[in-house]
């Protein structure tokens, strides 16, 4: 790790106004960047940003440390229902809130499953929405691959055991963000601010890109942008919510598959809206909107369940060593669709 700058910024305003780079274009220019013209990057918990600076995948000149601002920290709710959360939130508070357990359970129930303790105590979730991907290559000095700038993307010929399953053309690393599943799931939005000031809200769906779309960066965050909040709509009385994941070790593991569902169930018993969200599948959270659809008006059994885990995986294109993942991801569907049509709103539910 070289030598660097620290500077806490009083306010998110000013913190904007002082970084010059994303973590991304960062990476992207590191190899023939001068040392006078090298990033000033945000830091909030530090979890990912340490790792990539220890790995001398980035070499910042300065960073600037936000982790204290008040104003980007809390859980606040409209009097509507909507949900406020501040990205300095930590993933621990985000699993222990009382009433995020009740109205938002599968978003507790990802960020309980983030990680190790240790770690939910100190990222937070603006961090682990913008942390880079966990793809090998990319987190190797060695291998200058296509999101760094390179030609050449290695999952294909080399390891790619963990690697995306849908829209992997070009690039195949899957989204690291455990909670972001759980939060397209709720059609949440990011707020970003400007150094000027302004602010502006964008859905999370489009706030993360395909490679398809751009082959260096994972969301549109732009240089001297901040993410500041997380916003969620207020959900109804019988919307029900789930998370599952299945990984290798219980604790301090990335899953291997991943899903969350809501789901709209009226007093007959059918759906009436569906969000089925796959993670640790594509570059980004991947809508299973084909089996969003089939729900949509149907009562909710095994049958229905079983179709739904089909039509999932509509549309992917696994690599040589996961299409493991296509049975996995069928079943936590089939799981999670019944288990939130049948279970009262409580994540401690099996």
């Amino acid at each position: 790790m070289e030598a660097f700058q620290w500077q806490q910024a009083r306010s998110p305003a000013e913190a904007a106004a002082l970084v010059t780079q994303t973590t991304a274009e960062a990476m992207l220019t590191l190899q023939d960047t001068p040392i006078a013209q090298q990033a000033i990057l945000v830091k909030a918990g530090g979890v990912d940003m340490l790792d990539l600076m220890k790995e001398g995948l980035v070499n910042p000149l300065r960073l600037v440390d936000v982790s204290w601002l008040a104003e980007l920290q809390g859980i606040s709710r409209g009097s509507d229902g909507s949900l406020r959360i501040g990205a300095l939130t930590t993933l621990a508070q985000i699993a222990a809130d009382p009433g995020l357990r009740q109205s938002h359970a599968a978003l507790a129930q990802a960020a309980a499953m983030s990680a190790s303790p240790q770690i939910r105590n100190r990222a937070t979730l603006g961090g682990n929405l913008l942390q880079r991907p966990r793809c090998w290559y990319l987190r190797s000095a060695a291998h200058h691959c296509l999101r760094k700038g390179g030609g050449h993307c290695f999952a294909f010929a080399g390891d790619n055991r963990y690697h995306a399953v849908f829209a992997n053309h070009g690039c195949a690393i899957v989204h690291p963000s455990t909670p972001a599943t759980a939060l397209l799931a709720f059609h949440a939005q990011v707020e970003l601010l400007h150094p000027q000031g302004q602010r502006r809200q964008v859905p999370l769906e489009d706030f993360f890109v395909l490679p398809e779309a751009d082959m260096h960066r994972e969301n549109i965050l732009a240089a001297g942008e901040i993410l500041t909040a997380v916003w969620l709509p207020p959900q109804i009385q019988t919307n029900r919510s789930i998370y599952f994941q299945v990984a290798e070790r219980e604790a301090f593991d990335w899953p291997l598959a991943a899903v969350a569902v809501v789901v709209d169930i009226d007093g007959a018993g059918l759906c009436q809206e569906a969000s089925i969200v796959l993670g640790a599948a594509a570059p980004a959270p991947w809508r299973a909107r084909q089996a969003e659809i089939l729900l949509r008006g149907a009562a909710i059994h095994g049958e229905t369940a079983e179709a739904a885990g089909e039509a999932a995986l509509a549309g992917a294109t696994p690599l040589a060593q996961n299409a493991y993942k296509l049975p996995l991801l069928a079943a936590l569907v089939r799981r999670a669709v019944l288990a939130a049509a049948a279970l009262p709103q409580d994540p401690r539910a099996p």
